[in-house]
């Protein structure tokens, strides 16, 4: 879907704004986010059962609740609550109720129970899981100019061309300095820069950020929604002191990376610094270590289940295929997930931190 242009030029987060979201931004389209990308839920069910293990076990910490919520964060087109309520035990799943949180329009083919919303609800006890939802919140980009000053980034909606705006001000400027410090605090003399100075704290012209201001704020917006229970984001990420010097904002389109283009055309998407978004008592772990702990393994059957049950061990190889390709290093397995509790105590413990 594609909408035409204006050539109306304006910052990264309100154009981004108007392309996905917009009346004919890229995720109204008929083929949902699955036509274009795959994730994690599409990649395999496995991620799905992982997913409803975590929910049963946010419901022991809680105490078996007389109505236990999952919600679905940037649902698509429902699969991954969809999933979840159907690998549920019977017990745990008559108490169970299902939320969709998507601006699209409902699937007409989606399960009558479940619930569809634009927002999430208030007041809810149970599991919020948002699977690659904060890589599409719309955030400005900066970019250092010649003088060393981070400015703001203006885009064209009908071909994407760029141009520096405004410097960076008020509380986007607060949160580049504390979370992706572009520059530094005092701009070094021309010795210090080529002597002193190590390269990576140098600042140099056309350095880039994504100031994710929007999405602290959205995640903090939907953690506050759980009365009781546990929020988790997954999402592509980096850390400080590992920021990826030109900023990551991309697109795609039919499951190719493509040149991010603000007309409705493509996904446009950058990776989240979620080590921003962790609120106290949060903590983000790898989905590689995260899906081993909900029992995930991309191991091989033994050997000698093929010849004892030849249809289980290909049934087992296909499933092990499936767990590798979720926990791959270089691939979804480092993914992060910001694990954040609610009144509860973290239900999946011994992990290691990125």
């Amino acid at each position: 879907m594609r909408r035409v242009g204006t050539g109306e030029w304006r910052g990264w987060r309100e154009a981004t704004e108007e392309a996905l979201y917009g009346p004919s931004g890229f995720y109204r389209g008929p083929e949902g986010p699955a036509g274009h990308f795959r994730t994690s839920v599409h990649a395999s069910p496995l991620f799905a059962a992982a997913v409803a293990r975590l929910l049963c076990r946010v419901d022991e910490a809680l105490g078996r609740p007389a109505e236990l919520a999952f919600v679905d964060m940037a649902a698509g087109r429902g699969e991954l609550v969809t999933g979840v309520l159907a690998a549920l035990p019977a017990e745990v799943a008559s108490r169970a109720r299902g939320y969709a949180v998507e601006r699209a329009d409902r699937p007409a083919v989606l399960d009558h129970r479940i619930e569809w919303l634009t927002q999430p609800p208030k007041g809810i006890t149970g599991l919020l899981f948002a699977n690659e939802w904060l890589d599409n919140v719309p955030v400005e980009v900066a970019e250092v100019d010649a003088a060393g000053v981070p400015r703001l980034v203006l885009v064209r909606d009908d071909d994407g061309a760029e141009r520096l705006g405004e410097p960076v001000a008020g509380a986007e400027a607060q949160w580049l300095r504390k979370w992706w410090p572009l520059v530094s605090e005092e701009m070094p003399s021309p010795e210090a820069l080529s002597e002193e100075m190590p390269f990576d704290e140098m600042p140099f012209e056309g350095a880039r950020a994504e100031i994710g201001l929007p999405r602290d704020t959205a995640w903090a917006g939907a953690v506050a929604s759980l009365d009781r229970g546990l929020a988790v984001a997954v999402d592509y990420a980096h850390f400080a002191g590992a920021r990826p010097p030109f900023g990551t904002l991309t697109g795609f389109r039919e499951g190719r990376e493509t040149t991010p283009v603000p007309d409705g055309s493509c996904d446009i998407t950058a990776h989240v610094a979620l080590d921003a978004c962790t609120l106290p008592g949060g903590r983000v772990v790898t989905q590689r270590a995260a899906l081993r702990a909900l029992g995930v393994s991309g191991a091989r059957p033994a050997l000698s289940l093929a010849a004892t049950d030849p249809t289980a061990y290909v049934r087992a190889l296909a499933g092990a295929g499936e767990a590798a390709e979720l926990t791959a290093t270089g691939g979804l397995g480092d993914f992060g997930w910001l694990l954040q509790p609610v009144g509860i105590p973290n239900p999946i413990l011994e992990f290691r931190t990125p």
